[in-house]
């Protein structure tokens, strides 16, 4: 059977390894598996949230509302933009899909750091457009603006804070890049860590109002499955001018999240004491590793998210060392695939994260 040519072009996406599979492969029980590799909120999600959902369960074998009003209007009134401004998608990254589809084709070129959220490149290759890539590991600004200039992209992504490396742009710099750029280029500027970002250092918080309201050519991107603790729940937002969100609107499909997604994600909203509280926690753990690194003199990546990324250079293979890990029980992201010899790690809690170093120092 012949199938479309540019999924020749496309690896498939490795999420991290589920925790079943670990204790189907290796006898381990679940009690004893600790997941830190797919940058979930250790503390869960709110409570608020999780009583909320369970009280419309019942609502199941209805359709969600469509116009998804009550999020909508809990996130304008978050960030101060129209509900018109807003884009709900099934994660942030179902939003990505819908911008490459709507600006981009086999003609286009798309331009995004070496070292970056790999959807990006994926669904770029849904199209068959050109991928250009920067040779930088960190997001250097000067590096997009010559290659933008030279290779006339259709669209620009941006990830601050970066995935899978943790290192941010300043808001002011940001900005100024973005002037310099044509009307017709696409900006994207992935906000999925911004939470985070924000608390750590001022200067990284990129204000959605502020960015639309500068820039008809941006949109800004976040999600519910990181700070708020709602990865299961898929749900995510693009936030730009009303024309780009017109045009994204004729590609989502109706019905996208589901009812029990737009409760949690309207609730979760209104519990700013949790996430900042997960927040102020997962920094305070973060020490700590950078502490392990410098102990063991292993190169980490100041990191304004909830992971860290240890680069081990010539100490010992990522994938080695993260399959030795995964037989302990101990599941982290090995960066390989990235032509990086590193792993990111979650920052879990102060348990998980002793249980961390001693396996790792072990292994070491």
């Amino acid at each position: 059977m012949n199938f479309n040519e540019q999924l020749k072009k496309i690896r498939t996406y490795e999420a991290g390894k589920p925790i079943e599979l670990v204790v189907r492969d290796f006898g381990i029980q679940t009690k004893d598996i600790v997941k830190l590799a797919s940058n979930e909120n250790p503390y869960g999600c709110s409570l608020k949230v999780q009583d909320a959902v369970s009280k419309i369960i019942s609502k199941m074998a209805m359709y969600p509302d469509d116009s998804m009003m009550n999020l909508k209007a809990a996130l304008s009134n978050r960030f101060g933009v129209n509900e018109k401004n807003l884009i709900i998608g099934s994660g942030s990254d179902q939003v990505i899909e819908f911008l490459i589809h709507a600006k981009a084709n086999s003609s286009s070129k798309i331009l995004m750091n070496s070292v970056t959220f790999a959807m990006y490149e994926i669904y770029a290759a849904h199209v068959g457009a050109t991928i250009i890539k920067t040779t930088s590991q960190e997001h250097d600004l000067e590096q997009f603006y010559e290659l933008y200039l030279k290779e006339k992209p259709s669209i620009i992504f941006l990830c601050t804070p970066n995935n899978p490396t943790g290192d941010a742009i300043d808001a002011q710099e940001l900005f100024e890049f973005i002037k310099k750029i044509d009307d017709d280029t696409l900006v994207v500027v992935d906000g999925a860590y911004m939470e985070y970002a924000l608390v750590k250092d001022a200067k990284k918080e990129v204000k959605p109002k502020e960015l639309i309201s500068n820039f008809a050519n941006v949109i800004y991107l976040g999600t519910f499955s990181k700070a708020y603790g709602l990865g299961g729940m898929r749900v995510g937002y693009g936030i730009a001018d009303t024309k780009i969100i017109n045009e994204l609107y004729k590609l989502r499909p109706p019905f996208n999240i589901t009812t029990l997604s737009l409760e949690a994600a309207t609730v979760a909203l209104d519990d700013e004491e949790f996430v900042n509280d997960s927040i102020v926690k997962s920094f305070e753990e973060m020490k700590r590793y950078e502490e392990f690194a410098k102990s063991k003199n292993i190169e980490i990546i100041e990191s304004y998210t909830n992971f860290v990324t240890l680069c081990l250079d010539d100490l010992k293979s990522s994938t080695q060392i993260a399959n030795l890990l995964l037989q302990k029980g101990m599941i982290v992201r090995d960066l390989s695939s990235y032509n990086l010899n590193a792993i990111r790690v979650t920052v879990g809690t102060k348990e998980q994260n002793t249980k961390f170093f001693e396996l790792i120092a072990e292994i070491l």
